[in-house]
Formats: structure tokens, sequence, C-alpha cells
């Protein structure tokens, strides 16, 4: 079964249509997958630079902060151990990697599992081309006529610059290019926007071979 949905224009007219493959976006959405897969990507984005001194690590000599007896307090025998003030942290948090080891069939079956949803739901759009010129205004209008939801996902192609351009600086537009598109933006988001190129681009697959090139967009090379 294929999934159709119209293409339309910065006007809300329909200039085409485009099919949607079945084993992409009407698969099966396994939820403990995809929390699996998320919680990976959210641990892996983390710095983990966090730092703590010990007591070997704070600044100080050291030295015997009282005499032992006589004093009615209780021994002491470093200024810098963790129970007094200045001292170093017990147990310090040291630095280190989040980083969860996710297969990629996993990512790619997640990924399928949350398109899929947003697709029954009829919350995945395609829109020929965001502007013909850089304008933010005429853009973000372009976008805005499939919905008015809070949180949208735009995917454009690398070559659209000129989208690029007028979406970078929209507040409530996250833009991807197909191969960035990952299963936690797609939830983040209430309704996922396609270029007609980027949806082309993204059903294609990445190039393979041989003949695989970089594309780069224009910016990034004048960069």
């Amino acid at each position: 079964m294929t999934l159709s949905i119209d293409v339309k224009n910065a006007s809300g007219a329909k200039v085409g249509s485009v099919d949607l493959p079945s084993e992409i976006f009407d698969a099966q959405t396994n939820i403990p997958l995809i929390h699996q897969v998320v919680t990976a990507q959210l641990a892996a984005a983390r710095q983990g630079t966090q730092k703590s001194k010990n007591r070997g690590e704070v600044s100080g000599g050291g030295k015997k902060p009282f005499k032992q007896k006589g004093t009615g307090r209780a021994r002491q025998g470093s200024s810098r151990s963790p129970n007094q003030i200045g001292g170093g942290t017990a147990h310090a948090v040291r630095p280190r990697k989040y980083f969860q080891r996710t297969p990629k069939k996993m990512i790619a079956a997640a990924l399928r599992g949350v398109l899929s949803d947003r697709a029954r739901n009829s919350r995945i759009h395609v829109l020929d081309s965001v502007s013909n010129a850089p304008s933010t205004k005429s853009a973000i209008a372009a976008v805005r006529q499939f919905s008015d939801r809070k949180n949208l996902l735009v995917v454009v192609a690398r070559t659209e610059d000129v989208a690029w351009r007028s979406l970078r600086n929209a507040d409530d537009m996250h833009l991807l290019v197909p191969d960035q598109l990952n299963a936690y933006d797609v939830l983040k988001s209430d309704d996922i926007v396609f270029s007609e190129a980027a949806i082309k681009a993204f059903l294609n697959g990445p190039a393979k071979g041989k003949s695989a090139t970089a594309v780069a967009r224009e910016s990034e090379v004048s960069a």
C-alpha cells in the first residue's frame, strides 16, 4: 500500500503529488524501541565535561586544623577533608562519556516508526519550493499554510540555499536536511514539511559507490 499526498505551492494550490512507500511511512510504531533510540541520542549529546576536585586536588597544604586532644571537638587530620570548609568533594564527579552504542538498524526502525505515526495522523506535508527569493516572511507564510501548531520541522535539500537563508532565523521552525532526519526531531515536532526536492532525496536514500560526492550549500562554500 502506498500513501499519496499532495504537493502544494506557496499559494496553497495543488501542483502535483508524491507517493510515500508503506515500508517507510506505514510501518509499525515500536514505542520501547523509539524510547531507547531517543534516550541514546540525547545521552550522546551530553558533553560529559563536568568535574569536581577531591581532597587531593583542592588548593592548600592540608594542615591539621587543630590539635588532636583537649578541644572537645572531633579529631580532624586535614583542612582539605570533605567535611571542612574549602575542602574537597567526596566521591567527586569526573569527566565521562555518555555514549550508548545503538545499531544502525534500530535507528532506522525508530525513524520509520515515528514517520509512520505522523503520516497516519496526516502531519506530513510537501511544499514544491519554500521560497524563490530570500524572504523570511514569505517562507514562513508558505510553510505555515499546512499547520498553525507550535513546532514545525522543515526538511529541505542541501542545495536549497534560499530556503536556508529564509528560515534559519524562524524560532518555531527547525531546519534539517534529509540525511539528518532523526526520531527525536520528528517526535519533538507537531508537523513535518518537506520540500519536494527533500522528500525525493530522502526516498532515494544516500548516494553510494564511487559516484557519491559531497554537496555543500552556497553559504557553506563562501564561508
